[in-house]
């Protein structure tokens, strides 16, 4: 609702289906009806948009269809490169193709990200299901790799390969382990040695590395995102249903506050301060501890670990941002760990923004 608010949208329109992944329970309707309303309030303010996104609620499909008709025009769209009945798009492989030619005439080395697939993806705000449960999803995923190794291993020198973006639930890991190595092996059949990059579940948490399958051979890195304590890293980010819009905090926090602050913003798995002491903050030790499970499986099945992403939201001061960078970077050097900061720019954390001019120079230093 905030991102269609943004982009000037003027109604968002939900009704339930079959593989919905949220479920608009009636009698939670009217709180769920108030809470996107204040969203797209909150975020028409922003945009200085004359007109608040209107939310439509519709029973069933038939509905929706009858609803299209007072449109002159629908559109109908899905991913870059792959459809519903599993045929690709030409424009869509030219699109990475440039991609890569940028990168190799730059001399940049660049990960070619799978963000999300047919029947699943990060962001339950999409409504995709069905990928963890139904073959034909899955071996669309393997065709669709396939088609990706045989195009473009030939580049592995400067060009890696990462499986799927954020896998969400626990309950996802094995079924997510089984079918990682199958796709594993599907571009094996065409690549022995282009890099593959995995991640794990609570959206490639580095908690959740110790959970993986052993890897499938020497080219394949652990991959996980770093934006611990997420409080911070997420300060009044409006995606999350709990946070109140206008919180702000500094990274120098003690961890009694940063336990209060996260229950009553944050529900995260993973976060565990009162294991601090409750005067004390972060250090270099937190990340450690953070990422000790970690570090301990990359160690014992020598693979290598890579942060594909980290960040920090652009409501947050500058120079506390740049303090955030400067200690997650020791761990990060002290380690000898590979990384991606997210993002380059907008979405709310973009390096390349006015938000961090004055710091720019620094973190780039730090990457």
């Amino acid at each position: 609702v905030e991102k269609l608010s943004l982009l000037g949208a003027s109604e968002y329109v939900f009704f339930p289906m079959e593989r919905s992944n949220v479920k608009m329970i009636d009698e939670k309707l009217d709180k769920k009806l108030l809470r996107l309303n204040k969203i797209a309030k909150e975020a028409s303010e922003v945009a200085h948009r004359t007109k608040v996104l209107e939310s439509v609620n519709l029973r069933n499909f038939n509905e929706f269809v009858n609803y299209s008709k007072k449109f002159d025009y629908l559109l109908y769209a899905y991913e870059e490169t792959n459809v519903l009945d599993g045929s690709f798009k030409e424009d869509g492989f030219a699109y990475i193709q440039k991609a890569i030619d940028w990168c190799k005439n730059n001399q940049i080395n660049m990960i070619l990200d799978l963000h999300k697939t047919i029947g699943y993806s990060f962001d339950e705000g999409e409504a995709e299901s069905g990928f963890f449960e139904d073959e034909k999803y899955q071996n669309m995923f393997y065709a669709l790799w396939d088609e990706f190794a045989k195009r473009y291993s030939k580049y592995e020198d400067m060009l890696c390969f990462e499986l799927l973006n954020e896998v969400t639930k626990q309950d996802y890991c094995k079924i997510w382990n089984k079918i990682a190595n199958n796709c594993i092996e599907k571009i094996r059949e065409t690549s022995k040695t282009v890099r593959i990059l995995v991640g794990s579940y609570w959206n490639n948490s580095v908690s959740a590395v110790k959970d993986m399958d052993p890897p499938h051979d020497e080219n394949i890195v652990y991959n996980f995102h770093c934006y611990e304590p997420l409080i911070f890293t997420h300060q009044g980010a409006g995606w999350i249903p709990k946070m109140d819009k206008s919180f702000r905090m500094k990274l120098d926090e003690t961890f009694e506050n940063y336990d209060k602050y996260t229950k009553a913003n944050v529900s995260q798995e993973g976060d565990n301060f009162a294991a601090y002491d409750k005067n004390s903050t972060p250090d270099i030790t937190y990340f450690e501890n953070l990422f000790a499970s970690a570090l301990e499986t990359a160690k014992e099945r020598n693979v290598l670990l890579y942060c594909g992403e980290y960040g920090v939201i652009d409501y947050t001061a500058p120079e506390e941002v740049l303090k955030w960078y400067k200690l997650v970077n020791q761990v990060f050097e002290k380690y000898n760990i590979g990384r991606a900061a997210w993002s380059y720019k907008k979405m709310n954390f973009g390096l390349a923004d006015s938000w961090i001019d004055s710091i720019r120079p620094e973190i780039v230093k730090l990457m």
